[in-house]
């Protein structure tokens, strides 16, 4: 069913591009996905944000578990979590469309202490529900602010506050508020995280994280898998493979000199390790989306032939 946020989401992506993409927008952390057929499964690591699926649909798997969002339906995900996505229904007649909104922890904890609700609830680090109305609104009217640019800088930021509001006041609420809470363990959680990110090709002791975190280590072990799904050395393996598969198919590194950029010592090692996460070897996985993007460029070249 078409609404007026999937129409000027559709407007805004069509606009900037002429096939499948994600559109990174001027307004910080939004942005919005279009696709116009199934796709394949695409890994990473994402900082917690909210999807808001608007036609079509997609499926995220993290910590083994499936979570199928659909049109209407919002993809809340409340932790860096090594998530693999794969758009599941989208056609040219009907394409996938959804617009996403990083979310900002101090916007979280200022609006949380405001509004004076305590209770933080169960954490589930993935979840799907319906849309709720007032955010689909506030939606709405950010994506129609892109269509006024000089009015970005101006309005941006009343409006996002707006939509962590009605976030933080409807059904997700209070698996967000966890997020801004001072001292929570969530937050604690996040600073190990913020380094295994910036140095996860350098050995990380746990109890060097677990004290960055001020937890002992099999408090920080416990927290930390509850948190993200993995644990600190899961965590960290799936960073370097992640970040070896972009410098093999972005900047053209080999397969051995991507495994010993990201750390590994052993490049059968890091062959294995790469086939059980990306589902082929570090070479035919890189073969293989090379052929891809050589289809769709021919397709933006000939699209009477697609």
């Amino acid at each position: 069913m078409t609404t007026p946020l999937s129409q000027a989401v559709s407007r805004y992506a069509e606009s900037l591009i002429h096939r499948d993409s994600v559109v990174q927008t001027p307004i910080s952390g939004l942005s919005a996905e279009r696709a116009t057929e199934p796709g394949g499964l695409r890994s990473a690591i994402t900082p917690p944000h909210i999807c808001l699926v608007l036609q079509g649909g997609k499926q995220v798997t993290a910590g083994g578990r499936a979570f199928a969002a659909a049109a209407g339906e919002s993809l809340l995900v409340t932790a860096d979590v090594p998530m693999a996505s794969q758009i599941t229904h989208a056609s040219a007649a009907e394409p996938y469309l959804s617009v996403t909104l990083e979310l900002n922890l101090p916007v979280i904890a200022d609006l949380s202490a405001q509004m004076g609700v305590v209770s933080l609830g169960g954490h589930v680090p993935v979840r799907v529900d319906s849309t709720d109305a007032e955010v689909a609104d506030v939606a709405l009217r950010l994506v129609r602010l892109l269509e006024r640019p000089e009015a970005v800088p101006l309005l941006q930021a009343s409006l996002v506050r707006e939509l962590h509001y009605w976030l933080l006041a409807g059904r997700h609420g209070a698996a967000i508020r966890r997020l801004g809470w001072p001292g929570s363990h969530a937050q604690r959680v996040a600073r190990a995280v913020a380094v295994l990110r910036t140095d996860f090709a350098q050995p990380l002791p746990v109890e060097s994280l677990a004290a960055l975190a001020g937890m002992s280590p099999s408090s920080f072990h416990q927290h930390f898998k509850a948190e993200t799904s993995l644990s600190p050395l899961q965590f960290q393996k799936q960073l370097r493979l992640l970040e070896a598969r972009r410098l093999m198919q972005s900047e053209g590194a080999s397969a051995g000199s991507a495994a010993c950029a990201v750390g590994y010592e052993s490049v059968p090692q890091f062959t294995r390790e790469y086939g059980r996460l990306f589902g082929l070897p570090p070479v035919r996985d890189t073969n293989a989306v090379k052929g891809r993007a050589r289809e769709e460029a021919a397709c933006v070249c000939r699209p009477m032939a697609c």
